[in-house]
């Protein structure tokens, strides 16, 4: 096992060649790139100059800035190794660009030009491919099909117009098995030329991914290819996922997009949505479909649209129950309604602090404080105002809320439930004895999703 130091170290390429820049802007200078390390969600971009659109929230994420050269709407991406925390006490060594993975999204508007450099930092070469854009062939970033690839050390420049807007993304078509299970995509949204076209109030985006991530280890197998153990939106699982955070009566987009090696029936609680766009385009509104849940395949892009009109905590998920546990066995035995007490004495004199579980089920695993290896997570974990939520990977919730400020993303806490409104326990009734203690302080760090004050947005 290799340390953080030495992981970055490995890969650490500090020069950076414009030779390699080509056409108009070659005499320029190369901007800035910004960088981020925090997991947390950043406030939306709001757009200073152009074109008025309404700015995406990139869940756990960011949106890169960029420089106005001429009519050029200039962006500086870096393909590096990075540090991610998937939850609280877990990280993992990817690689992705200026300093996260996934990268920061990239947001412009239909008919802006843009020119966006792409610095190696990686211990191989790379490239970028604009998946869905409609551009020249020698900017597809195909390596060996349509351009020589960025070796490290190099700066390349990407030109080309956005010629219709929509929900795209970005990521290598270079040793693309290895570098997309390390972590290496992003966002690209292409806004409407015309602001009030399918506006809504609050558009949010994120990515999932899968990766194999051992216990005890940080750096994904990237030969695996069905045995995922996390399952992760914008590389962050539950409960390090933020919440959906709405003002009732929202006008609500939620973009998503599949990289993984498997399709994700996404499920909404609570309200009913409509299809309203696709890589392939905007869904005509006549003809976008209403859903409760909608399959995203690999590799494609989808956006929904809905009115928050329900206040609430709702769950936002993949429907495929696996990928809503983190670090799961897939060896483990099924013991559900076997008597396991005999083997538990037998046991318990050779390793007293041993317990057997399983034979109820799995549910106790949501309470349970038992000790973790090293860089690892419960299988599930996360608390709420009602107990153990017992879930984990691609799990988070919508909160809607009566009276948010139209930039307030801050996480509201629990939904504060009107009288009567939550499902109790039948008179008479015995409700079942706890078998465990509430979670300790020591513990509290895996189970508790805290209100965040950096979503704060004036």
């Amino acid at each position: 096992m290799f340390s953080r130091r030495q992981f970055l170290d490995a890969a650490a390429l500090s020069a950076v060649s414009a030779t390699l820049v080509s056409g108009r802007a070659q005499a320029a200078a190369i901007p800035e790139a910004p960088t981020a390390g925090d997991a947390t969600t950043q406030p939306p971009l709001a757009p200073a100059t152009g074109p008025d659109y309404n700015p995406v929230v990139t869940l756990n994420g960011w949106t890169l800035p960029w420089r106005m050269n001429g009519d050029w709407k200039e962006f500086h991406l870096v393909a590096e190794p990075v540090v991610r925390e998937f939850a609280p006490g877990m990280k993992a060594y990817l690689w992705g660009y200026n300093g996260q993975s996934p990268g920061p999204t990239i947001e412009a508007v239909e008919g802006d030009k843009v020119r966006v450099f792409v610095t190696n930092r990686l211990p191989e070469h790379t490239t970028i491919h604009w998946h869905g854009q409609r551009l020249p062939n020698g900017k597809d970033g195909v390596g060996g099909l349509t351009q020589p690839a960025i070796k490290p050390g190099q700066t390349f420049v990407y030109e080309f117009e956005l010629r219709r807007s929509g929900t795209f993304m970005y990521h290598p078509h270079a040793d693309e098995m290895v570098q997309m299970a390390m972590g290496m995509m992003g966002f690209f949204v292409v806004h409407p030329r015309d602001p009030q076209f399918r506006r809504v109030d609050r558009d949010f985006v994120f990515l999932m991914a899968s990766y194999d991530i051992e216990p005890g280890s940080y750096v994904p197998k990237v030969n695996e290819m069905t045995d995922f153990n996390l399952w992760a939106w914008n590389s962050r699982v539950w409960p390090g996922i933020d919440p959906f955070v709405v003002a009732k009566n929202d006008k609500v987009r939620i973009r998503i997009g599949n990289l993984t090696m498997t399709n994700h029936p996404i499920h909404a609680h609570g309200h009913e949505f409509k299809v309203s766009c696709t890589d392939g385009g905007w869904v005509p509104e006549g003809a976008a479909w209403p859903e409760v849940t909608v399959d995203v395949a690999v590799g494609q892009m989808r956006a929904i649209d809905f009115v928050a009109d329900e206040p609430g905590d709702w769950a936002v998920h993949c429907h495929k129950s696996h990928h809503t546990m983190n670090a799961m066995g897939h060896s483990v035995k099924t013991y559900i309604g076997a008597d396991l007490r005999a083997m538990q004495k037998k046991i318990g004199k050779v390793a007293p602090v041993q317990m057997t579980m399983g034979d109820k089920g799995m549910a106790d695993m949501g309470a349970m404080e038992m000790p973790l290896p090293d860089n690892t997570l419960p299988m599930m974990t996360g608390y709420a105002q009602f107990g153990p939520v017992e879930m984990g990977g691609m799990f988070s919730v919508l909160k809607v809320r009566e009276g948010l400020a139209r930039s307030d993303y801050k996480d509201p806490g629990w939904f504060r439930h009107p009288e009567g409104t939550v499902a109790r326990l039948v008179p008479g009734e015995q409700a079942p004895a706890p078998k465990c203690a509430a979670p300790s302080e020591k513990g509290a760090e895996y189970r508790a999703v805290k209100p965040s004050s950096h979503m704060h947005h004036e």
